[in-house]
């Protein structure tokens, strides 16, 4: 017999989110141990709101929304207000009941803004990573270290020499010469005192032959972003040194930092994470990095620290010596090292931050972090 095809509204329905959700889906698992890392930084989540006021979005919502954008690789908060709307997955691992209203894209990212910094977002993975079922996967003894580049929401037309008050915008090399005012309007116009034409800002810019560096120019765009590279044949581009910090056992990243781009930004966060995430140890360490780490100077002080570098070696002059590779570890360390690209390319290709979205150092890091966090997911 045939299927009728006409469709019918129900004055009443019982829509039940649990029972639509796979027994055996992925965000089950997820969602658990969020929502016990969550649990575990109640008190935390209640020293930043006060007793009155309008109610505001619940911070746990918030964070399982942050969450799930970066896992879904949702480009934006409309976006994911958009999905929310229909999909049925969305609203159960956030939280939101099937007649509960989406909230606005931009009372949402500004409540996000105030919650999610660094500090939070630091903590938020601490409560992931100390979960009964994450804690035992975690190594106490061998880490990884490196950095990777995010491009900046940035462009290069927006580099502009440095002024007493900033970046200039009137760069002849740039925007095709500087902003020409509008005539008065009680003032009669004629050809010669007719303003200009004012010029698109994506003109076409020759910028061969012009020397621009990082201590006479700065983006009017995103200040905080930095002219770099890090291999010599790549371009350079305005970006971050975003870094992690992983235990060799399971290939979690422990610690996260994104700082602004120079040559040394990637030695000194790692000292930063290795004292964060060991404060005042006095167990015998191990970190393996890259030959960008083989330097004399942050050798010795990942002596100091009671950590021992196994750093690949340069192929001259290297602050590594047989004292060291003379250890099984050593090559343990050197091939469990290359693990962490694997978490720096599912952030870049899942997680977004092959350029940002977002402006300012703090902002992008308190992004990177819940990234790498998510990651660990």
């Amino acid at each position: 017999m045939r299927g009728n095809d006409e469709t019918s509204g129900s004055l009443f329905s019982y829509v039940d989110l649990e029972a639509r959700i796979p027994a055996r889906h992925s965000l089950r698992k997820i969602r658990q141990v969020v929502n016990a890392a969550l649990g575990s930084l109640d008190a935390t989540f209640a020293g930043l709101y006060t007793d009155f006021g309008r109610p505001s979005i619940a911070p746990e919502r918030l964070i399982r929304a942050s969450l799930l954008q970066i896992l879904f690789s949702v480009r934006s908060e409309r976006q994911l207000m958009e999905q929310m709307e229909y999909n049925l997955l969305f609203r159960w691992f956030v939280g939101l009941g099937i007649d509960d209203p989406v909230w606005v894209p931009t009372v949402f990212s500004k409540n996000r803004d105030r919650l999610l910094s660094t500090e939070m977002s630091r903590k938020v993975m601490g409560a992931i990573l100390a979960h009964r079922d994450v804690a035992p996967l975690l190594s106490d003894d061998h880490f990884s270290v490196d950095g990777t580049l995010v491009k900046a929401w940035a462009s290069m037309k927006s580099f502009h020499p440095k002024t007493d008050d900033g970046p200039s915008d009137d760069d002849p090399g740039d925007l095709g010469g500087p902003k020409i005012p509008p005539a008065s309007p009680s003032e009669p116009t004629t050809p010669e005192t007719a303003p200009m034409p004012r010029k698109s800002r994506n003109t076409e810019v020759n910028f061969r032959g012009q020397r621009r560096s990082n201590a006479t120019h700065a983006s009017s765009t995103d200040p905080d972003a930095r002219l770099y590279k890090k291999s010599p044949g790549a371009g350079a581009m305005l970006c971050f040194v975003g870094h992690a910090l992983m235990e060799n056992r399971s290939g979690l990243i422990v610690q996260g930092d994104l700082t602004r781009a120079d040559g040394h930004a990637e030695r000194r966060a790692a000292l930063d994470m290795i004292h964060r995430h060991s404060p005042g140890s006095t167990r015998r360490l191990t970190l393996g990095a890259d030959k960008a780490f083989d330097a004399a100077d942050f050798v010795a002080d990942l002596r100091a620290a009671c950590v021992t570098p196994h750093v690949a070696q340069k192929s001259r002059h290297s602050a590594i010596d047989g004292r060291t590779t003379r250890h099984k570890g050593y090559a343990l360390s050197i091939r469990h090292r290359k693990r962490i690209e694997e978490a720096f390319g599912w952030a870049k290709t899942v997680g977004g931050m092959t350029q940002t979205l977002y402006r300012g150092v703090e902002r992008v890091r308190a992004r990177f972090i819940l990234t790498m966090a998510a990651n660990n997911l």
